[in-house]
């Protein structure tokens, strides 16, 4: 199989957002999760002056650009190009380009990989974010976005939640 890459699909500006979320409805409709690893719209933090009083808001880096980590074929190349809101990919023609490493670095996507002490059906906690000091066991682990899927009890049932790896510590 081939390898995964990140290429950059461009979309009508104000629909990113959209495209990806419909993106992700048709990648799971269509069972392309092996082949369409993830979809992104970076963002970058921004403070913002209103009224006198600093804010810090989530600017969009690439307005009317959406990039998407997967393998190029007719299939994937097909989906993402017939997804509302998607003029095309970058590229010449109607050939996609991959980023380069050093064109996905400042983006702040690591192509490294994480080894990590725990595996799918062991305890872990969450050290840090909204999740903090909630225990769980993993569920998933997606090692393309860095997360594990945990069940933790919301109102009473399990409900899935995705943590990055930078959150977690495996319970002793």
């Amino acid at each position: 199989m081939a390898e995964a890459k990140w290429y950059v699909a461009h979309t009508y500006s104000g629909y990113e957002n959209k495209v990806k979320a419909d993106l992700e409805k048709t990648i799971e409709n269509r069972h392309l999760q092996d082949e369409i690893l993830e979809v992104r719209v970076p963002l970058q933090e921004v403070v913002e002056m209103k009224n006198g009083a600093k804010k810090t808001v989530q600017k969009k880096l690439f307005p009317g650009y959406v990039l998407v980590n997967m393998v190029m074929n007719d299939d994937t190349w097909y989906v993402v190009r017939n997804t509302r809101g998607v003029t095309g990919f970058v590229g010449p023609g109607s050939k996609p380009v991959p980023l380069t490493e050093a064109e996905m670095k400042p983006l702040g996507i690591k192509a490294e990989n994480v080894s990590i002490d725990f595996a799918e059906g062991d305890t872990i906690v969450v050290v840090a974010g909204a999740w903090k000091d909630t225990v769980g066991a993993v569920t998933k682990i997606d090692y393309n976005k860095q997360t594990a899927t945990i069940n933790v009890e919301l109102f009473g049932r399990d409900t899935p939640v995705e943590i990055s790896f930078a959150e977690v510590r495996k319970l002793q």
